[in-house]
C-alpha cells in the first residue's frame, strides 16, 4: 500500500521544522529492497514508526493524522532519508512527565527494521528540539567532579590517566586488588571491564572490600586521591540498588571517588535511568560493550556509534566509551571527533544536524581499546584536547616495567603532546615513555621508523 500521500510532505522545510520545535528529526541511510519504490518505501517506514496500518482502519480520525511521523526529504542517490516524528508521540513518564529514550528507540528503530520493503535503514543523527530536549535527564555529574576530587581546576583539569584490570576475567579478589594497587602507584583511574561483576572466584563483596583497602593504601603511598569505576549492571534494579549502596558503604570516606560503570547497550535505558536517578552523586560510565552489533560499519541497520553517544548524554551519562577514533585496536574513524565534540560541547555539528545542548551537562570522551603511549601524541592532536578519562589496559599492565611505569609512560605521551615535542626527542629525557618504544616494539615500528637508532644513541 502507497502511504506517501499521508506519510511524506517533501515541501517541508527543514529550518521551518526546527523553528517551530515540535518535531524530533532523524537522518537514516535506508535502501529499498529489489522492486519498490523510494519514497514508498519511506513513507511505509514513516508510517510504521508512527501512527500508520497496514490496512485502512475505521478509527482513523483527524488527530491521529495530526501525529503522522512525515518524511520530508529524500537524496535516492546518497540514500539518504529523513523523517520528523512529533515530539507528541513519543511516551512520557506518569511520575514526573520526564521524556524515556525506551520510546525514542521504539519508534524510531523499531518495527521498521523488519519490514519487507526495507533492505536496509541506519539511524545517522537526530535532533531534539529544546522544548523536547530539556524533558531528558543529562548527566548529573561530569569530568570536573573528577577534576575536584583529583585536586585540579574545576575547567581544563585535564588529562586523567586510567586502566582496566588486566586480565578482565580471571582473578581472584586479592589479585584484582593488588593489580590495583600496582597501577595507582602511577595512575589515577582504573575501571571495572564490562563482564566484571559477582562471579564465583571473585565475589563482588569480596572484591570490592579489597580494593577499597588498596585505594587507601594507594593514597597513603603517593598522598594523591585515586579514583574507581565499579561495574554494577545487572537485570534487576534492586540489584544494581544492592550493588551501588554497598559499593559506597565499603569506599565510605573515599564514596566520591567512585563511578559506577553500567554496560548501557546490553542492559539498556532502564539501567541508565537507575544509576542516573538512584546515584545522582556519583560518575555515571557509560560503557558500550555490544554496540558494535548495530554500530558497525558492517551492520546496516539500527544506530551509528555518534547516535549511540548522543543518546547516552541525553540519558544521564557522566562518561561513555567512544574508542580510539582509529587510534586504537577497536574500529573507528579519525572523523570520530564529531562524537567526542557532539557530547562534550554545548553547541556542536553531527553529520546532518547541529545540536544545542542548551546548557545540559556535557559526556566525558572516554579512551579505551589498545591505547599506549605510542598512540597518544597522535591521537590528541587529532582531537584538539586531552581533557578526557583514558583507559589503558594493555599500555599500562604491557609495559616492560609495570603498571605503575606504564601509567607514567602515558601521564608522558600526554605531556610530549602539550609541548609540542618531537617523541623520539622527548623520550630521550622520559624514562618511561622511552620504554614504551621497547614494550610495543610493533607500534613504534609503524609509528616511529628509525626510533631504535635514535634511543640507542641516547641510551
Amino acid at each position: 500500500m502507497d502511504q506517501s500521500n499521508r506519510y511524506a510532505d517533501l515541501n517541508l522545510r527543514e529550518e521551518d521544522l526546527m523553528a517551530a520545535g515540535r518535531h524530533v528529526l532523524c537522518a537514516y541511510i535506508m535502501k529499498p529492497k529489489a522492486g519498490y519504490g523510494y519514497l514508498e518505501t519511506a513513507a511505509h517506514f514513516a508510517a510504521e514508526s508512527s501512527t500508520g496500518t497496514n490496512v485502512e482502519v475505521s478509527t482513523t480520525d483527524d488527530f491521529t493524522r495530526g501525529v503522522d511521523a512525515l518524511v520530508y526529504e529524500i537524496d535516492e542517490e546518497k540514500e539518504v532519508m529523513k523523517i520528523a516524528y512529533p515530539t507528541d508521540l513519543f511516551d512520557r513518564n506518569i511520575i514526573d512527565g520526564r521524556a524515556m529514550l525506551a520510546s525514542f528507540l521504539t519508534l524510531t528503530i523499531g518495527n521498521n527494521q523488519g519490514m519487507g520493503d526495507v533492505e536496509y535503514a541506519k539511524m545517522h543523527d537526530f535532533w531534539m528540539p529544546p522544548n523536547y530536549l530539556r524533558l531528558y535527564d543529562g548527566p548529573s555529574t561530569d569530568i570536573s567532579d573528577m577534576w575536584r576530587v583529583l585536586g585540579r581546576p574545576m575547567v581544563d583539569g585535564g588529562f586523567i590517566v586510567g586502566t582496566i584490570i588486566k586480565p578482565k576475567l580471571g582473578l581472584r579478589p586479592q589479585p584484582f586488588a593488588d593489580a590495583a594497587y600496582d597501577f595507582w602507584l602511577g595512575g589515577d583511574f582504573i575501571k571495572n571491564d564490562e563482564p566484571q561483576g559477582n562471579q564465583l572466584f571473585a565475589p563482588l563483596k569480596e572484591t570490592i572490600t579489597a580494593v577499597a583497602d588498596a585505594m587507601r593504601r594507594a593514597q597513603d603511598k603517593t598522598g594523591e586521591p585515586k579514583l574507581f569505576s565499579a561495574n554494577i549492571t545487572a537485570d534487576d534494579y534492586h540489584e544494581m540498588i544492592a550493588r551501588g549502596e554497598f559499593i559506597l558503604e565499603t569506599f565510605a570516606e573515599n564514596a566520591d571517588h567512585v563511578a559506577f560503570l553500567v554496560d548501557g547497550y546490553v542492559a539498556g535505558p532502564t539501567a541508565i535511568t537507575t544509576a542516573r536517578r538512584h546515584f545522582p552523586g556519583q560518575y555515571l560510565h557509560y560503557h558500550r560493550a555490544g554496540h558494535g552489533a548495530v554500530t558497525s560499519p558492517q551492520s546496516k541497520r539500527g544506530y551509528t556509534a555518534f547516535v549511540l553517544a548522543k543518546m547516552a548524554r541525553l540519558q544521564g551519562a557522566s562518561g561513555i566509551h567512544v574508542g580510539t577514533m582509529s587510534y586504537g585496536k577497536m574500529e573507528g574513524e579519525k572523523g570520530d571527533t564529531d562524537m567526542a565534540y557532539m557530547i562534550e560541547r554545548d553547541s556542536a555539528d553531527g553529520p546532518f544536524y547541529h545540536q544545542e545542548w542548551q546548557g545540559m551537562r556535557p559526556t566525558t570522551p572516554i579512551i579505551s581499546g589498545g591505547m599506549n603511549a605510542l598512540r597518544l601524541p597522535g591521537f590528541f592532536s587529532n582531537l584538539g584536547h586531552s581533557n578526557l578519562v583514558l583507559t589503558a589496559g594493555g599500555g599500562s599492565y604491557g609495559h616492560v616495567d609495570g603498571p605503575a611505569a606504564g601509567a607514567t609512560s602515558l601521564r608522558q605521551a600526554e605531556q610530549c603532546w602539550r609541548q609540542g615535542a618531537d617523541p623520539l626527542e622527548f623520550a630521550r629525557e622520559h624514562h618511561e615513555f622511552a620504554r614504551a618504544f621497547e614494550s610495543f616494539p610493533a607500534d613504534a615500528d609503524s609509528i616511529y621508523p628509525g626510533w631504535r637508532t635514535v634511543l640507542d644513541a641516547a641510551a
